[in-house]
């Protein structure tokens, strides 16, 4: 590995490392948690971790990550995808805790916050697209329609979670929170451009 491989792959990492810190700096010294119980507390900052994880999951599905090229970043990928959905659980079960009403409100479409629809959206998206992943090889699925389903239920668990982040009054922060959620977005759409997804779509329809 040349210098300029290193330098590269230095400066990957540490922004990686930097639109990660920070959001998860300023939820913790946010205002907003003061008096907070502390299963809400753990509750919000798993929902900045799931952000973060969903940042990191197509990443390293393409291979994009230094030192994490295909197939370690897509077995790693596997482990990153399972604790994304244990985050998400932590999230929905701890504002459960707090609030019972609200989360029963928000799985019914009946919140009167949008954020939650988006919220509950992405939730069911993650699942679907994890529980797909997990009975890929049990259920026989052919490997073009898998990674067509699989790639439409992140790209949606994606677009609600990143609206449900930004309709939110939370504790990460105006610019942090929008340009984490610029993260996930732009990492989204380098993995399915390198992986040239759309032409399996193509593919299907000639």
């Amino acid at each position: 590995m040349n210098r300029r491989t290193l330098i590269r792959a230095g400066l990957v990492w540490a922004g990686l490392g930097v639109l990660v810190a920070v959001p998860l700096a300023i939820a913790a010294t946010s205002p907003l948690i003061a008096w907070r119980q502390p299963v809400y507390i753990v509750a919000g900052f798993a929902g900045v971790v799931a952000m973060a994880l969903l940042l990191l999951q197509p990443l390293l599905a393409g291979g994009a990550l230094p030192g994490l090229p295909s197939p370690r970043g897509r077995r790693l990928h596997g482990w990153v995808g399972g604790a994304l959905v244990a985050a998400v659980v932590v999230h929905v079960a701890g504002l459960w805790l707090t609030s019972p009403p609200d989360v029963i409100d928000a799985l019914l479409f009946a919140s009167p916050t949008p954020f939650s629809d988006w919220g509950v959206i992405a939730m069911w998206a993650l699942f679907a697209a994890a529980l797909l992943a997990g009975l890929r090889f049990r259920l026989r699925i052919r490997p073009r329609i898998w990674r067509l389903a699989h790639t439409g239920l992140v790209a949606l668990a994606v677009a609600g979670s990143v609206v449900h982040a930004l309709l939110i009054e939370g504790t990460m922060g105006t610019a942090s929170k929008a340009l984490l959620c610029a993260a996930v977005v732009l990492a989204l759409i380098k993995t399915v451009a390198d992986l040239r997804t759309w032409a399996l779509l193509l593919r299907r329809r000639s």
